[in-house]
């Protein structure tokens, strides 16, 4: 799940052959309730025949997508509500890049999905153009496809504030020194709702994760795929766990990386509370590494010195931000990368080490939004109303305050790095103006081929304990643990204990007999000095 924004306010044609697997339904065991809804089964059954026989129109990108040739771009049509497939409709935005093997090398589309609730992975096929090694094989057999999910980017995309307005800063601190302090952050939530109704309440009741999946289907339908390859991504696998449970017989293979707890009562409330403790287990993870290294970084000594400069930072960004620009709220935006990805360790100790040293500016450029920077402001914005907009409709939130206030409370006094700007963040589902789902019973044991689970052992986004539950609800699933590691994508890392299981899995559909535990991959080193 995807942590970036604080509330503040400012101070081609398918073959014949293809088609009978693209029109195939949604599987129940007799006397049983389809899951999710039998008249959206049915409408994502119709939903797909029009896909399979209308395809995809491939054109080269639009040239400001950022997308070169090969590289080409396409729109499936999808139902808004899949209950009414002959009602209103909406565009789905999907990318891709043909497999760089032979003809007989070739097994397909692998569609791919980064996370968010928000994230668009329309740069997926540029892991082909880039060269990225840990994909090579793996883009000999398949055409790697990308898009973005209903509400995202260049599919029919929502907003609930001005984006310019929502980049702007230096914001409130996001921990509270009073009730009166909370009552402006309740406020600011609170307009933040009613500005999504206000601007896209059409859209929201439709903004669920099982009509993402739904959208998944019909993509694979559109590519002419009797069957499904995907990979997903922190809340992309949530996305996964509930496509395998709609459609078990439509999955071909299946990665979940870094996962998100599925279980019913963790949606969405409780596993934001759970990912406040495992961030303050990763911020010291940071901590005592950034202590190891001193003689590059002069932070601290000791993890407890490396929190002593930190809680001095925040309090002089908060009594006066850093270049007019950087407060508390700005700092814990960037700084939260770090428990993130260890791709971010080194970035963040060095803007604070030139901090210390008397430059301002490497901190100030990496934190500060910029204003000038509109398309990727309104990129921002709309990424977090497909947050806020897919968590407040997958389930039903607390409405009590007096709960809300309660539970950070209790929080912050012992992980107190991340508790109360998550609350914020979450708390326009609290007065959410549309309909709120119950969410789906993940799960599924019949026709699922086996699906291949990849998590790090200290995830801070996503605990671990997502990918134990998901592996306990998909049946003949594997799980890949990587021990003593901590980073959010385990499978954009350098492991190859992790990278030939995955290649492995897509090229030959082999799983190990039993779970596997790998050890880490390499933590990062701080960068010689030029």
């Amino acid at each position: 799940m995807r942590r970036t924004a604080i509330f503040g306010a400012t101070g081609g044609v398918v073959t014949g052959v293809l088609i009978a697997g693209a029109l195939a339904a949604p599987t129940a065991s007799a006397g049983q309730r389809t899951p999710g809804g039998d008249a959206e089964a049915r409408g994502v059954k119709i939903a797909a025949a029009r896909a399979a026989k209308a395809g995809i129109d491939w054109q080269d990108c639009p040239k400001d997508w950022g997308l070169d040739k090969p590289i080409q771009c396409g729109f499936v049509s999808v139902p808004l509500d899949y209950a009414k497939p002959n009602g209103r409709k909406i565009k789905i935005a999907v990318d891709r890049i043909g497999n760089t093997g032979t003809a007989d090398e070739r097994q397909g589309s692998v569609l791919y999905n980064p996370g968010g609730p928000g994230g668009s992975g329309m740069r997926f096929p540029k892991r082909v153009t880039t060269k990225n090694p840990l994909w090579a094989k793996t883009a000999k057999a398949y055409d790697f496809v990308g898009f973005d999910p209903r509400g995202v980017g260049h599919s029919t995309p929502i907003s609930c504030v001005d984006p310019q307005e929502f980049v702007k800063g230096p914001k409130l601190d996001p921990v509270p020194d009073s009730e009166a302090d909370k009552r402006v952050q309740r406020k600011l939530a609170k307009d933040y709702a009613a500005g999504c109704k206000a601007r896209s309440g059409w859209m929201l009741p439709h903004m669920t994760t099982p009509n993402t999946a739904r959208d998944i289907d019909v993509i694979r339908a559109a590519l002419g795929e009797k069957k499904l390859n995907y990979i997903g991504v922190s809340y992309g696998t949530y996305i996964g766990g509930v496509y395998a449970t709609l459609f078990p017989t439509h999955v071909r293979r299946m990665i979940v990386d870094s996962v998100v707890n599925p279980a019913q009562e963790k949606i969405w409330y409780q596993a934001n509370l759970d990912q406040d403790v495992a961030f303050e287990m990763r911020w010291d993870d940071w901590k005592k590494w950034v202590a190891k290294y001193d003689a590059a970084y002069h932070i601290g000594d000791t993890p407890e010195k490396v929190q002593k400069q930190w809680e001095t930072l925040r309090a002089t960004a908060k009594k006066k931000p850093i270049g007019g620009k950087v407060g508390p709220a700005e700092l814990l935006a960037f700084f939260q990368s770090a428990p993130y990805y260890d791709g971010a360790w080194t970035e963040v100790a060095q803007a604070w080490s030139a901090y210390l040293a008397g430059d301002e500016k490497p901190l100030i450029e990496a934190a500060a939004p910029d204003m000038s920077d509109t398309a990727g402001n309104i990129a921002s914005e709309n990424s977090n109303a497909v947050y806020t907009a897919v968590e407040c409709a997958d389930a039903k939130w607390p409405t009590s305050w007096s709960r809300w206030n309660r539970d950070n409370t209790r929080l912050h006094k012992d992980y107190p790095f991340l508790t109360w700007s998550n609350a914020w963040m979450n708390l326009p589902c609290a007065t959410w103006g549309a309909p709120q789902q119950t969410p789906l019973k993940v799960g599924a044991d019949k026709g699922l081929p086996p699906v291949l689970i990849v998590q790090s052992e200290r995830d801070a986004a996503t605990p671990y304990e997502g990918a134990v539950e998901l592996h306990k609800r998909l049946k003949g699933s594997r799980l890949i643990t990587e021990k003593d590691a901590g980073s959010h994508g385990v499978t954009t890392e350098i492991n190859p204990c992790i990278n030939d299981r995955v290649d492995s899995y897509l090229l030959k559909g082999k799983v190990d007999a039993k779970d596997v535990t790998c050890a880490p991959h390499a933590t990062p080193k701080p960068e010689a000095k030029k």
